[in-house]
């Protein structure tokens, strides 16, 4: 729907798309996004004119990040426009640039309220016996090592053997400490007599 309204915006003014800039996944709390570092990179090259968002909270959803990108496309003589919301940079009175701080606040303040409500619930259900998160696997971790270091198997490989994924096998080995072993060796003592000494390996 958002990307629909921002093609029929840029189209209606007959503007050309210079480019479609999507983060899936990933946090608009967050400084640095794939997508979003792409696209200020390409802003410092002056790729486009204008940026185009449908809320301000799909560019940013921190205060201090948002003032930050900003100040770089106006240096940048990059436009920026979030269509929902009637806020556009380029209009030469300080009131848009007021209404883009006020509602940056105002999405920061969400998504700690988005956040706090979510701690709440998961400390909720842990009080009333509920398991939170991914249930533990149980297996064997010198296996793992055993697998790795002996038989040369692949993670993956690894993982089908015990039943485990294969990014469980591998954190378990980087997290399993060096595999020591005492090796007895014969050493001549000066005194003609053969003495054994305790070597760690």
């Amino acid at each position: 729907m958002q990307l629909k309204e921002l093609r029929d915006y840029i189209a209606r003014r007959g503007w050309k798309n210079g480019g479609e800039y999507i983060d899936t996944g990933f946090s608009g709390a967050k400084a640095s996004r794939p997508a979003l570092d792409r696209l200020m990179a390409d802003a410092a090259q002056r790729k486009f004119d204008c940026i185009v968002v449908y809320k301000i909270d799909r560019f940013g959803r921190s205060v201090l990040h948002l003032n930050q990108q900003l100040a770089a496309l106006t240096s940048y003589g990059v436009r920026f426009i979030a269509t929902s919301q009637s806020l556009d940079t380029d209009e030469k009175n300080p009131t848009s640039r007021l209404l883009l701080q006020i509602l940056a606040s105002v999405s920061e303040f969400e998504r700690e309220m988005i956040r706090e409500r979510t701690l709440s619930g998961i400390k909720a259900a842990q009080a009333a016996g509920k398991i939170v998160g991914r249930p533990k696997r149980i297996f064997r971790r010198d296996e793992v090592v055993r697998l790795r270091d002996e038989e040369a198997l692949s993670w993956r490989a690894i993982g089908t053997k015990l039943g485990i994924p294969a990014m469980t096998a591998l954190d378990s080995y980087r997290q399993s400490p060096p595999c020591t072993e005492t090796v007895l060796a014969e050493v001549a003592a000066s005194s003609g007599k053969r003495k054994k000494k305790s070597v760690a390996a």
